[in-house]
């Protein structure tokens, strides 16, 4: 970015803030409606929780490996790339392959121009391993043929040496094929529902690995350009806008699909309409991408970076147990999103109903920052941390005993220290820990631990708990491990050392300040000095005219 070019920062704000609140609205129009739409489709609760552990886990790994990526524009080589050569243990046909040594594959009679006859493919089918090399491909066919080696050669030795590589690629080629159709015979193979499970493991694998690179890009883009105009501060603002954006999205699209019949056409499903949602506010949030100021700092080491949060984490013993309350908080708030849904609908809730419920729990959660300044007047950052875990506690053992259509609304509005306080006491103990410079790197590990690492195993677990026990054993499960964590964590707290780093920034001001006053009182001094020499003068020039 050239130093000469003039940064609106206003107009950074209002697209920043724009793209945040379209980009949220069309996640939340399809997202917290998706394990719902899986049930529908005949997915276990099981299956269900593997598909959304594998996709946050995703979005896990493309995350760290963008923070590897380094800065400068090396260029791309992908296409002149060297494949390695695929030598898979087991063949199509389930025989052994050997590798010791050299390429190795399983030789059949076509591939070497024999031709066999019927009374010899029983011989063929008992033979397991086959080495190609110059020396021992035509014993090891005679064998297998039973046929004797000596005078009865059936390849030309003075030609095997220039036709085995090409028979060793052809080969290859032909046992990757055949493992690939071994693939997709084991598939059909399999029950529909498997067959459906492992479709929508697919797709949601690579859609979220398509979606996360350009999520993260964007928001260091932005963050970055803010932070080179010294306004980094005020990025905060635009996630007030993500969350109003995410409850106008998914409450709408909760209202559309509770007006539509069960089929809109054909036997399109009414909830094919939250893809359709999503599709047409990703297209509305296209332009608004196009005009988004991004900057990307070359002098910055985002690897480094990462690894002197986790540094900086593992040396404070509250930064310790701010971090295992983040990861418990993930894994109950992924089984709260995975399958609220399914116990509202058991209790005759619509669409409706339950995109009312998750928008007043964002607009609860957006709420926070104006009761953030009081609430930090009267409780600690750790209070308020073991606080807003204790209401998610609270909720989740609430849902466990839902019984109406709109029951769930009423605990919703706990989401404002569910999750706006929560946050907030993350945020107020990174800057604690944080060094100059570090402090998005340390909130992007405690996100870590939560959105993705944390949500993956509450995927995990939580589906496999449903499918045994319940739903409902699920939701009590989760709220007496938060229950206990926040009777332990008040605690820990107390004996945790409490260290502060040092605000090198207040030390400045103070710094200045003394200095200022120093120089005041030293402009005074000289003053009164002056003004007392004055008066000397004065006296001495009356005395001297008497």
């Amino acid at each position: 970015m050239k130093r000469n070019k003039q940064i609106d920062i206003k107009l950074a704000l209002a697209l920043a803030g724009t793209f945040n609140f379209l980009c949220c609205c069309a996640r939340a129009c399809l997202l917290p409606f998706l394990t719902l739409y899986f049930r529908q489709l005949g997915l276990s609760p099981a299956m269900a929780g593997i598909v959304m552990g594998t996709k946050h886990l995703i979005t896990l790994a493309v995350a760290l490996v963008l923070l590897l990526i380094p800065p400068t524009d090396v260029g791309a080589r992908i296409g002149n790339c060297n494949k390695s050569e695929l030598s898979p243990t087991q063949s199509s046909g389930g025989n052994l392959i050997e590798n010791s040594g050299g390429p190795t594959t399983t030789v059949h009679p076509k591939t070497l121009g024999v031709t066999t006859p019927p009374d010899t493919k029983s011989a063929l089918s008992r033979t397991s391993v086959y080495r190609l090399s110059p020396d021992n491909i035509t014993t090891s066919v005679n064998d297998s043929l039973g046929e004797p080696s000596i005078g009865a050669p059936i390849v030309n030795q003075t030609t095997n040496s220039v036709a085995a590589p090409v028979r060793n690629k052809r080969s290859t080629e032909e046992a990757t094929e055949k493992t690939h159709f071994d693939f997709l015979g084991s598939l059909k193979a399999m029950d529909p529902q498997h067959q459906l499970f492992f479709l929508i493991l697919i797709t949601v694998s690579l859609f979220e690995s398509a979606s996360a690179p350009l999520e993260w890009t964007a928001d260091d883009g932005l963050y970055e350009y803010l932070d080179y105009a010294d306004a980094s501060d005020r990025y905060s603002s635009t996630g007030v806008w993500g969350l109003l954006g995410a409850a106008f999205g998914v409450g709408g699209a909760g209202l559309l699909v509770s007006q539509l019949s069960c089929f809109i056409a054909d036997q399109t499903p009414r909830s094919a309409v939250h893809f359709f949602c999503y599709a047409t506010v990703a297209v509305l949030a296209l332009p608004v991408a196009s005009y988004l100021p991004l900057y990307l700092n070359k002098k910055r080491d985002r690897a480094n970076g990462l690894l002197k949060a986790m540094q900086l984490v593992r040396n404070s013993p509250r930064a310790l147990l701010c971090a295992a309350t983040t990861l418990l908080v993930g894994v109950a708030t992924s089984a709260v999103d995975n399958f609220l849904l399914w116990q509202m609908q058991d209790r005759g809730s619509t669409e409706l109903h339950m995109g009312m419920s998750l928008a007043l729990a964002l607009l609860s959660q957006a709420t926070y920052p104006l009761l953030a300044g009081r609430v930090s007047k009267l409780l600690s950052p750790g209070r308020v941390l073991a606080i807003g875990a204790a209401s998610l506690g609270f909720q989740c053992f609430y849902y466990s005993f839902l019984w109406g259509a709109w029951a769930a609304l009423p605990a919703q509005v706990l989401s404002c220290f569910s999750s706006g306080a929560l946050w907030w006491a993350v945020k107020v103990q990174c800057d604690d820990v944080a060094t100059p410079g570090a402090e998005r790197s340390v909130r992007r590990i405690y996100t870590a631990l939560s959105v993705h690492l944390g949500s993956a195993l509450g995927s995990f677990v939580g589906g496999l708990v449903v499918q045994r026990f319940g739903l409902a054993w699920l939701f009590i499960g989760v709220a007496v491990g938060l229950m206990l964590w926040c009777v332990c964590l008040p605690v820990l707290q107390w004996k945790a050392p409490r260290q502060r780093r040092i605000n090198y920034s207040r030390l400045l001001a103070a710094d200045a300040s003394e200095a200022s006053d120093s120089e005041s009182e030293q402009e005074r001094d000289w003053l009164d000095k002056a003004m007392e020499d004055d008066r000397g003068n004065n006296n001495y020039a009356r005395r001297a005219n008497h």
